[in-house]
Order: C-alpha cells, then structure tokens, then sequence
C-alpha cells in the first residue's frame, strides 16, 4: 500500500472514530522529522507518523519527536499492520488525558 494512500484512509478513520477531532497535516519542511499528523481533540492531543509498512525507513529525526512527543501526551509510528493497536492506545491516552468529548467516557 503506498503512504499517501494509507495516511487518507487513515485520516478518515480517525475522524469517524473521534467525532468532532481536527487532524493537522505537519509540514516536514517545518521542522524536519516532525510527525506528519497531529490530532487535536478535546482538551488533549496526539501526533502520528504514517508509514507504509512495518518495514519503511524512518528519516531523521523522526524517532527523536515521536518520542519527545509521546512524552508530552501522545505519539507513535502507525502502519497498517498495528493501525488498530495504536489507534486504541491513543483512544486510552485521550481518556487518561481527560478528553470528555469521547462517546461513552462521560
């Protein structure tokens, strides 16, 4: 599957899975090895770094934000094959950070 692909799939799903979220394209040119996505929602936030696979080179940097980024709320690597691993981490993330917009947690 090629990224682009994944990342707007990707983008929707989470969109449907966080009703009312904004999903925030990062600009790599910005600062080089940001994530790619960041989700804000509710009184919290998360970052996402898509990749094509498992397998799929990581560029600089990008190892050094997720993790100074998951460190401050929510952030990992996400690909199709632990897509539904993460997006349930970052739903339990979202709980814990007390995002009361979340059907069912209130």
């Amino acid at each position: 599957m090629l990224e682009n692909k994944f990342k707007t799939g990707l983008v929707k799903e989470i969109k449907e899975r966080f009703p009312g979220c904004k999903v925030v394209h990062l600009d790599p040119n910005e600062i080089q090895g940001i994530p790619d996505l960041l989700v804000l929602y509710g009184s919290t936030w998360a970052a996402l770094e898509g990749k094509k696979s498992a397998n799929a080179s990581h560029r600089p940097n990008q190892d050094y934000y997720v993790r100074q980024m998951n460190e401050m709320s929510f952030a990992a690597f996400i690909y199709p094959e632990n897509k539904e691993e993460i997006l349930n981490a970052m739903e339990r993330s979202f709980q814990a950070h007390g995002a009361a917009c979340i059907p069912g947690s209130q």
